[in-house]
């Protein structure tokens, strides 16, 4: 897979699910992996990696440029890349 430049524009976080590890893997481990192969180095996704998700889904949020993004896609462990959002509760009951 090739990497990419993390230069090429600017980072934000993501929300990436992957597939389980595969022979009860260390969910981190794997994560990592997932991330070195587009990044290019286990240091430079350890730098990225925000938060590895392990109880109730697998996956990760990592800060990654859109160019990122789009190589992670094509991953065949991961599922999905969504961008990570803040979201305000509205309530008419005060």
């Amino acid at each position: 897979m090739a990497m990419a430049d993390e230069n090429s524009s600017s980072s934000s976080i993501h929300i990436i699910y992957t597939e389980q590890p595969p022979n009860n893997e260390e969910p981190k481990a794997y994560h990592i992996g997932i991330l070195a192969s587009v990044l290019g180095s286990e240091a430079a996704a350890k730098e990225a990696l925000a938060y590895s998700y392990t109880n109730s889904a697998s996956g990760f949020s990592a800060k990654l440029t859109p160019q990122q993004v789009a190589l992670l896609s094509k991953d065949p462990r991961v599922l999905q890349v969504l961008p990570n959002r803040k979201m305000e509760l509205h309530s008419d009951n005060i």
